[in-house]
């Protein structure tokens, strides 16, 4: 019997999830509540371990095609001196694949294509989702009730299914970082093509593209909600002084591309992310880390000490400044049984998206 699946939400989350199910027989259905079903954002990197579960789904070689590959790259102070450098090539070598940046909406177009049209409901909420456990789930959108083998919550970091399985779970919470990002509106030469820079409570970065633009981000440790009447100039200001490129990176933006966007996530683990027959009581271990890493969107843990893996050289040492001397060197940056049906919550950390059901 064919089995089918509904998945709220038509984020990389959602429609990765769609098409992981249909290529092993599912009937996967997307519902995404926004009329145009796209995605918002800059950049993103895809690490081995996400090209290799692209690949899985079918679409790692299209990914790679549109990317640009991440050979030099490396975190760096705002004066420009190197902390680290990644040989991006010796990563290649050792992980059997490189490092991927690309934008988001380029990703997002290209799950799009793996899916056939009919698996996409645009348009359509959510309204609710009833699990009796002795059945199909009930998913409620609209007029329309559809029976579901398995619903996937993959709507975002303010999840309301998540709310409604979990509805004791506080939720969210603000991380403490809030991110500033964009897309330059043209080319810039670049030397690298990822980097980071670490100030006292905030990190800028960037991504290059394939065409030539670039991503750029910048964390801060910020109260939330804050927010600036023009954050492009407010970003010229906080790092105009900075290393090459951020300056350029800037000049090249445009005002109305800046996104800003407070950071949030689930600092109470969900005490599981099965509900149903097939019953996870264990969250996935803390330990591993995201196959797809969204740059300036996730809140970073504590970095920990540079090593010498393949790939990545530690640079000197900095010079040790007397006790009361003030140096510019940064400290580290912002911070299944077919018998009955099961619902799969989702804990995402990134901010809210634009169209998440």
């Amino acid at each position: 019997m064919v089995r089918s699946a509904v998945i709220v939400g038509g984020g990389i989350g959602g429609l990765a999830a769609a098409i992981g199910l249909r290529r092993v027989g599912w009937v996967a259905t997307v519902i995404e509540r926004h009329p145009v079903l796209d995605d918002v954002g800059a950049g993103i990197s895809l690490a081995a371990n996400g090209i290799r579960a692209l690949d899985v789904l079918g679409v790692g070689d299209t990914v790679r095609e549109a990317g640009r590959y991440q050979y030099a790259a490396g975190t760096r102070t705002p004066s420009g001196r190197w902390l680290a450098r990644i040989d991006g090539a010796a990563l290649e070598r050792k992980a059997g694949t490189p490092i991927v940046g690309t934008a988001r909406s380029v990703l997002h177009q290209l799950l799009r294509a793996a899916l056939p049209q009919e698996a996409l409901m645009v348009g359509v909420e959510v309204s609710g989702v009833e699990c009796s456990g002795t059945g199909p789930a009930r998913v409620a959108c609209g007029d329309t009730v559809l029976d579901a083998d398995l619903v996937v919550a993959a709507d975002g970091v303010g999840s309301r299914l998540r709310s409604q399985l979990f509805p004791a779970h506080p939720g969210a919470v603000y991380s403490g970082s809030s991110v500033l990002r964009a897309i330059t509106g043209n080319a810039i030469d670049l030397r690298t093509d990822f980097e980071l820079t670490w100030g006292p409570g905030v990190e800028f970065g960037h991504i290059a593209f394939a065409d030539g633009r670039a991503e750029w981000h910048a964390v801060l440790t910020a109260p939330a909600g804050v927010r600036h009447p023009d954050p492009l100039r407010e970003m010229r200001r906080r790092f105009g002084s900075w290393h090459d490129p951020i300056p350029a990176l800037l000049e090249a933006t445009r005002p109305h591309d800046v996104l800003h966007h407070d950071m949030h996530e689930l600092a109470t683990p969900l005490p599981c992310y099965i509900v149903g027959a097939a019953l996870a009581a264990r969250p996935p271990p803390r330990c591993r880390g995201p196959a797809i890493a969204d740059n300036g969107t996730d809140p970073r843990p504590a970095s920990p000490p540079i090593s010498n893996r393949a790939g990545i050289q530690s640079c000197p040492e900095p010079r040790r400044h007397s006790a009361g001397a003030h140096s510019r060197d940064p400290g580290p940056p912002a911070r299944s049984a077919r018998s009955a049906p099961s619902t799969a919550a989702s804990a995402h950390s990134a901010p809210p998206r634009r169209g998440t059901s």
